[in-house]
């Protein structure tokens, strides 16, 4: 596997984003990953998606260190800071989950609050099915946990072949596509950082293709997993999705269906918010999670 770092001058003088650098080894790649507040303080596992990486909530830790909480944000593995693989055939699914479950391992993080979106969710609902006793609660914003067996919005299957066909793959305006504010130049400068040259971008072009998509994907098995151990799942679960986003419309309903915890719960909309709410709303969003944490503290 030949592997790809980015130089670090990529990342100079990022803006809104002072955070110390933290690494691991995972796999003998790098990961990186911000690491902030009292490292005896309950953490919140905030995980990106695609094509983004921890730079998306960099509006949202600072509230959640100022509410007395540690905020981890990994960069996943071909994204941010962290190592990236050159060839997308390297990327999987489930290898995805196996880096996370590592540095789960490393970092031995418990008491969790995850917090996840768009890929985020499919890697971090995994985590947490598969490592329920590390775990305390959950906020899902614009995400899910697909087996194949659902049907797919026309607009991710738009977005699947963009990413699978066109020779022209600008992640900053991607991410910029994905929201309703107007994104500065230099925060759509940020989300290209990483990806100085087409190699570096197979993750980012891997990802919509390793979506389960039909009942026979090689994750199916493992998702359908996941979701008997949520149908079972009492802990605090709590949704608050965009209002404007059109690739996740309507996936909160399967949770709020089949997920005890999500009884009772302080499940929300955040308005004028697309895709990436972190970058539309991560203040409000932020906001959201700390009084989820604070509410259902006496039941975890």
């Amino acid at each position: 596997m030949r592997v790809m770092r980015t130089p670090a001058a990529r990342f100079a003088d990022l803006a809104d984003y002072p955070f110390a650098e933290n690494f691991l080894d995972i796999d003998g790649m790098r990961m990186h990953y911000v690491d902030e507040g009292p490292r005896d303080a309950a953490p919140v596992l905030l995980l990106h998606g695609e094509p983004s990486w921890s730079y998306l909530y960099r509006h949202m830790i600072p509230p959640i260190v100022d509410a007395g909480l540690r905020a981890v944000a990994p960069d996943l593995i071909g994204f941010g800071k962290s190592d990236k693989p050159a060839s997308i055939g390297d990327y999987s699914y489930q290898r995805h989950v196996d880096w996370m479950h590592r540095f789960l391992e490393l970092t031995d993080l418990s008491g969790i609050t995850l917090v996840c979106q768009d890929w985020g969710s499919l890697i971090g609902l995994r985590l947490a099915a598969e490592a329920p006793e590390r775990f305390a609660r959950i906020v899902l914003g614009n995400g899910g946990l697909p087996t194949g067996d659902q049907a797919v919005p026309r607009a991710f299957r738009i977005w699947r072949a963009f990413a699978r066909y066109s020779p022209w793959f600008p992640l900053g305006r991607i991410v910029q596509s994905g929201t309703v504010s107007k994104l500065p130049p230099e925060v759509v400068a940020a989300y290209d950082a990483p990806f100085p040259g087409r190699a570096y971008k197979a993750g980012a072009r891997a990802f919509p293709r390793l979506v389960p998509i039909s009942p026979n994907d090689p994750a199916t098995e493992a998702n359908r997993a996941a979701w008997k151990v949520f149908e079972k799942w009492e802990k605090p679960f709590l949704l608050a999705f965009s209002n404007r986003d059109p690739i996740t419309r309507g996936a909160d309903k399967p949770f709020l269906d089949n997920v005890p915890g999500t009884r009772g719960q302080p499940h929300t909309k955040i308005r004028n918010a697309g895709h990436f709410l972190q970058e539309d709303k991560g203040p409000e969003f932020a906001a959201v999670i700390i009084d989820f944490i604070k509410k259902t503290a006496a039941q975890t």
